[in-house]
């Protein structure tokens, strides 16, 4: 098969691979697209290896055919349209992956649309539902509101009936995260976590978090009683100072949070509720997919440099044919 590999130059590269192992409870895709996350691009710099038995192949998600079944394998069946949660292996013309990461794709969303959902609706249904335990009627803040995650978290939060404020780096940005269901934005150059008070003056009950280090100290000033702050990268930064005494007396929670590594049983867990709880939506277009562009696999380098320049709204899809 061939696939994407990293040169020395990190120069993205579609060349020969090998074709991926199936074990008993894996199936085998044929992947129609896959979809740009930051963690390629950290990836693809040294600085994110994969798990220990992962693919090392970029790719955290895919939609695509089932090929082939291991004999475990009782709810997914050969020809069935999926799309899947990878811990890698998605630009490829094939990836195995276990069953329980593979789900039907949405109704009302194309096999190639379907690629942009796996990871940024895993990611954002594990951090605010499971880790923050989201409630209706909360307030949430969204940094990096027009990722990936911004947007799918934008429009869970909508769904399940919370308000939603957002940071991002332009006006236009922030327009469209006001248009998708976002309450509010402030652009991250211009004093936000001063808009955000304004916004919300008794503090946010949660904050989603992918910047890390220099934003720490005006989450927890902006955190509300109780509020549970989720840190998912550290794009910002690995230290920062910590305010203990307003952790101690508002009883602020503090959640370091990754998918990738997770058990293959959490993962299955995670995919098993979108499928019932999100997916629906999705066929009633209370949440749509939010791509930005989709390319060609071959055009990985200038999918990756979209991303790297933060030009993006939503996701980049690498279509494979």
């Amino acid at each position: 098969m061939k696939a994407i590999n990293i040169l020395e130059n990190k120069h993205l590269e579609w060349s020969e691979s090998d074709l991926p192992l199936i074990s008993d409870d894996d199936v085998l895709i044929k992947i129609s697209a896959t979809s740009v996350n930051r963690a390629d691009v950290v990836q693809k710099n040294g600085l994110y290896p994969p798990p220990p038995g992962a693919s090392s192949i970029l790719g955290l998600e895919c939609s695509g055919i089932i090929e082939k079944i291991g004999k475990n394998v009782k709810n997914r069946k050969v020809g069935e349209k999926v799309c899947a949660l990878l811990a890698g292996g998605g630009y490829a013309e094939y990836v195995s992956c276990p069953e329980v990461q593979a789900i039907p794709i949405p109704e009302g969303v194309s096999l190639i649309e379907a690629s942009s959902l796996p990871e940024v609706y895993a990611t954002c249904w594990l951090n605010l539902f499971q880790e923050a335990n989201l409630l209706k009627g909360e307030k949430v803040l969204l940094h990096a509101g027009a990722s990936g995650i911004g947007t799918a978290a934008i429009q869970l939060c909508k769904a399940f009936k919370c308000k939603s404020f957002v940071t991002a780096g332009t006006s236009k940005k922030i327009k469209f995260c006001c248009e998708l269901g976002a309450s509010d934005g402030a652009i991250r150059t211009e004093d936000p976590f001063k808009k955000i008070k304004e916004w919300s003056p008794e503090g946010v009950d949660v904050i989603l978090d992918p910047v890390g280090g220099n934003y720490f100290e005006d989450n927890i000033n902006v955190l509300s009683m109780e509020g549970r702050l989720v840190i998912i990268g550290l794009m910002g930064g690995v230290k920062s100072s910590i305010n203990l005494g307003s952790i101690l007396m508002k009883r602020q929670k503090i959640i370091g949070s990754t998918i990738r590594a997770r058990d293959v049983s959490v993962k299955g867990k995670i995919m098993s509720d979108l499928h019932q709880h999100v997916w629906p939506f999705f066929k009633s277009k209370i949440i749509k997919p939010i791509v930005h562009e989709t390319l060609n696999i071959k055009d990985a380098n200038k999918a990756h440099e979209i991303m790297e320049k933060d030009q993006n709204i939503g996701k980049i899809i690498l279509e494979i044919n």
